[in-house]
């Protein structure tokens, strides 16, 4: 997988928790190596909105994908897909049970709300996306992902270890706050201080608390559920702030 400075990381799923509750491991099923190309996605003179975070604070990172900018991981292979595409951010995945991410810069955040925008044109309405923080060396994180059919969770991930779902009896869940088969979906994360909070277009959905991991980097991420090349998620309009 080529990529830039920003190392682009796509791994297979050793424990996400799936749908059905129930974890999944070993990667999932084998599938032969795909032809991947982003789709054609053409850009628009429009004017981009200016949309602010749920919580104040000091803006520590901005980026709208426009322009000559290429800071976040990129790259192309036979299981997924993270390319610039039309002044936004692609998310591809081919292979089921999988999981890629991204990250803008080699900056470790602690105390911050994370926001951007997803695009959901998957073919799978369980295909997940969203945000990763505190994210170490090593692959540990946070995760908060909402998927299209309106499930969301908050998970954490260590080496070695299944994943836990921090939310209700470690598995999925589902809210009302969240409109199904939506074109897109303003995600949002406070990640510090021991809690975690996950917004979607401005309505908190769930909050939960974990102080595990207290700063780390910071990324956007997508996951394919069992149906192959079902998952096609664009982001755009990130936004990094600092909590009050």
């Amino acid at each position: 997988m080529k990529s830039n400075t920003r190392v682009l990381f796509a791994v297979t799923v050793l424990a996400l928790a799936a749908l059905a509750c129930n974890a999944i491991s070993g990667g999932g099923n084998d599938t032969p190596p795909v032809d991947v190309n982003p789709p054609s996605i053409e850009p628009t003179d429009e004017p981009l909105i200016d949309l602010p975070p749920i919580l104040g604070g000091d803006v520590l990172l901005r980026d709208d994908f426009s322009g000559g900018d290429s800071n976040w991981g990129i790259g192309t292979d036979a299981d997924s897909s993270v390319e610039y595409v039309g002044d936004a951010l692609n998310f591809i995945v081919t292979k089921d049970f999988y999981f890629v991410w991204s990250t803008p810069n080699d900056e470790r955040y602690q105390n911050v709300h994370i926001e951007a925008t997803a695009a959901n044109n998957s073919i799978d309405e369980n295909a997940g996306f969203g945000i990763i923080c505190n994210m170490q060396v090593t692959d540990t994180s946070y995760y908060l992902v909402v998927t299209g059919a309106g499930a969301y969770a908050i998970g954490k991930s260590a080496v070695a270890l299944d994943d836990v779902i921090l939310t209700n009896d470690n598995s999925w869940e589902t809210s009302d706050l969240i409109t199904p088969g939506a074109s897109s979906y303003r995600i949002g994360a406070d990640c510090g201080n021991g809690v975690l909070t996950l917004y979607v277009d401005g309505q908190q959905i769930d909050s939960v608390t974990d102080s595990d991991y207290a700063d780390g980097y910071v990324a956007l991420m997508a996951w394919s559920d069992e149906r192959i090349s079902g998952t096609n998620v664009t982001f755009d309009d990130f936004v990094l702030t600092s909590l009050p």
